[in-house]
């Protein structure tokens, strides 16, 4: 209210001032008094400019301190009720409130930043440019530094680490051994790419994964020591009875100098062929084992899989004529290619359709569909659809377990082998299966 009653005071002491100006001016007054009236006139336009302008300049510097982030100006209140305490009172109220977020929001950035630096996996961030903006303890602890700048400085730490931050996107993950004072460290790093306020920075995660590898490994030692004495046990056994029968009765023959007649010959004959028979699934048996632990590195090569997909027909063709299967093709886009090992991708194929082929034997309705395209992360993906009565729950468990086989023959080690395949290729393979709708084989291969 003040203000206002200011403003009109002045704009009427103004209209007063023009008024009598312009009256001695027609009149004829002198020089003097005209003078007096123009100078008294522009005095009083410059001062209503001044006092128009006096609330502008609070608000411009109550902006300027918004813009500044400086919450701790307070504009005094009288309560006198005029329009200038009201105008005071809003400013305050509205840096209070600001002053409050700011608290809120520092109080919050804290607290993240604490668990930040107390979570037990390593965390890194850094921009675009390589600076660091975020390294957690654990991350040093793990990378024996104090300080980290630069990600680029990681690369005198162990340069697969650095290669493995700069090459993997988001969603990747690979293992990385380093050298540590306390010991061989196995490192799984995983990258997620983030943009902020239109900055991209990459957020790197660092768990030392030893101590469960080496747990996984004793319980692989145990699995396998465990089949591997189940075959052995149920092949030697019943030779090791047989052949102690065997001599038995040769011992028992020559001690008695009685000869063998030529039904008891023909006996004998028949135990060692069976002996023979029993030590060839040994050797066979021996040798999954040697192919299953001696998987060769991948030849990387360019693959064209429409001439993959072409040459896997052709290769199984008769099967599927002999066993009345229907057998698809799809490849999206037509010309996509896969890098990689051929011949072992070939393997792996021919190991899952083959495993197709058996699982459609009593099905009414045999397809088997061999499918590639791109998902939405960017990956390659290989599908191998049956139509048969799928797994059971308790077999899915275990099928990539070597030596597990769900079917009458088979050494169990086509899909054992197809995993290591698989993770060779710094890919992965997964299946899923419906009982009486069938299965899916899904190889993963990252781009």
């Amino acid at each position: 209210m003040d203000y206002k009653v200011g403003l009109l005071g002045r704009i009427t002491l103004l209209s007063i001032s023009l008024f009598l100006l312009s009256y001695f001016i027609m009149s004829g007054a002198g020089v003097f008094a005209i003078s007096l009236f123009i100078i008294l006139v522009l005095a009083q336009v410059i001062f209503l400019l001044g006092y128009a302008e006096s609330s502008f300049k609070k608000v411009r510097q109550f902006l300027d301190n918004i813009k500044q982030d400086n919450y701790t100006n307070v504009y005094p209140v009288k309560f006198d009720g005029t329009e200038t305490d009201d105008l005071h009172i809003e400013f305050n109220a509205i840096l209070a409130k600001l002053q409050e977020d700011q608290a809120e929001k520092e109080a919050n950035y804290q607290y993240f930043r604490s668990v930040f630096q107390h979570l037990s996996i390593g965390l890194i961030t850094f921009d675009e440019e390589g600076k660091i903006q975020i390294v957690n303890t654990a991350a040093k602890r793990m990378l024996n530094i104090q300080q980290l700048n630069l990600i680029s400085e990681i690369e005198n730490i162990n340069k697969e680490l650095h290669q493995a931050i700069h090459s993997l996107r988001t969603g990747g993950s690979e293992l990385i051994k380093i050298a540590h004072p306390d010991g061989i460290m196995q490192l799984s790093v995983y990258v997620i790419e983030l943009v902020m306020r239109d900055s991209k920075f990459k957020l790197v995660s660092i768990q030392n994964i030893q101590s469960e590898l080496e747990e996984k490994e004793m319980e692989a030692w145990q699995n396998l020591v465990r089949v591997l004495t189940h075959e052995i046990m149920n092949s030697i056994a019943p030779v090791s009875s047989l052949a102690a029968t065997i001599k038995g009765e040769i011992e028992s023959k020559i001690e008695q100098n009685v000869p063998a007649d030529i039904s008891e010959l023909e006996d004998y004959l028949m135990a060692l062929s069976t002996i023979e028979k029993r030590s060839e699934g040994m050797i066979n048996f021996v040798s999954d084992f040697r192919s299953l632990a001696h998987i060769p590195n991948p030849k990387f090569q360019t693959i064209r899989l429409k001439s993959l997909f072409a040459q896997m027909e052709t290769l199984l063709q008769h099967q599927f004529e002999a066993n009345q299967i229907m057998f698809k093709c799809s490849i999206t886009p037509e010309d996509l290619i896969l890098f990689g090992d051929q011949n072992l991708i070939e393997q792996v194929l021919i190991n899952l359709i083959q495993n197709a082929i058996h699982a459609v034997e009593d099905a009414v309705s045999k397809v088997i569909s061999l499918e590639a395209f791109i998902d939405e992360a960017g990956k390659i993906i290989i599908e191998i659809t049956d139509s048969g009565k799928g797994i059971e729950e308790e077999a899915m468990a275990k099928i990539f377990i070597p030596f597990f086989t769900t079917k009458k023959k088979g050494s169990g080690i086509g899909l054992s082998l197809s995993k290591q395949i698989m993770r060779r290729h710094k890919g992965n393979i997964q299946v899923r299966s419906t009982i009486g709708q069938g299965s899916t084989f899904k190889l993963i291969f990252n781009a």
